[in-house]
């Protein structure tokens, strides 16, 4: 086990020192990208994840990085960098930052989860859907972020499940495994969790049965056991409901606005539900 372990940490460093020494531009034209994210999920697939530090893999400029995230309605969040990169999820063209995003990320559940005429100043518009007829898939550098994707299935006429309509997006920066999980219809098994890796912020939708009921959500939630977990996606049933499915192990508090600046440094060693105000 600690070999494994010992594996898993040099493949982040130098996963590491090769994308520093290439410019973000060239890493995305030349090479591709590698996931810090998925790497000890390749090492140890049967792994729960809990919180990872990686103090002793990334400089300390990348664990001092910050990253701004805002809600901004319905599934829909505000992702900004260090570096200057926009990313907004769930994009529908109604919940808008001030300035135009780099990235918008979307899924097709309802139209309040994308649009087909999206500003025409995003530079990178990516679907959580399969364009092509077959699965959506992601690799994204940009900036000081890299998003790739996980597809999962989605509830379509009748009910009937649609192979790979829905997307996990990924977004890595600073250090930092950002999840969002779209509409999620159904649990994940192994392989899902393998492609995820850790997540340290999770954005969850807890509407309490249009994506998965509270259980079932709650039993994705404890096993990726995110260190930040962000509520979103509400619609019926009140919060307190989510809240309820998680032990004292979870933490819980109500923020006073609706964004939360983050890094390696300051996540919460205990996992903390943290509602964003307008959720």
């Amino acid at each position: 086990m600690m070999r494994q372990w010992g594996l898993a940490f040099s493949f982040l460093i130098s996963a590491f020192s090769g994308l520093a020494s290439v410019p973000p531009d060239a890493a995305a034209q030349d090479r591709p990208a590698v996931s810090q994210c998925q790497a000890i999920a390749r090492t140890l697939p049967d792994v729960v994840y809990a919180s990872f530090s990686a103090s002793d893999v990334l400089p300390a400029q990348a664990r001092a990085e910050a990253v701004r995230i805002t809600y901004l309605g319905h599934s829909t969040f505000n992702i900004e960098t260090a570096g200057g990169v926009s990313i907004v999820t769930d994009y529908n063209g109604w919940y808008r930052p001030a300035a135009t995003p780099t990235v918008a990320t979307m899924n097709k559940a309802h139209s309040t989860h994308y649009t087909l005429n999206p500003e025409p100043g995003i530079a990178h518009v990516l679907h959580g859907w399969g364009d092509g007829g077959g699965p959506a898939r992601h690799g994204l550098v940009v900036g000081d972020a890299y998003v790739r994707n996980v597809t999962t299935d989605i509830r379509s006429g009748g009910g009937v499940m649609e192979p790979d309509g829905n997307s996990i997006f990924i977004f890595e920066i600073a250090g930092l495994c950002i999840g969002h999980l779209g509409h999620l219809h159904h649990e994940l098994d192994e392989g899902h969790y393998a492609e995820i890796g850790r997540l340290d912020v999770l954005m969850v939708p807890v509407d309490g049965g249009l994506t998965m009921g509270a259980e079932s959500m709650s039993r994705v939630v404890t096993r990726l056991r995110s260190s930040l977990i962000l509520p979103m996606h509400r619609r019926g049933p009140p919060i307190t409901a989510f809240l309820s499915m998680f032990d004292d192990s979870f933490d819980r508090s109500y923020a006073t606005g609706p964004s939360v600046t983050v890094s390696l440094r300051s996540l919460p060693r205990k996992p903390l539900i943290h509602i964003l105000q307008g959720v």
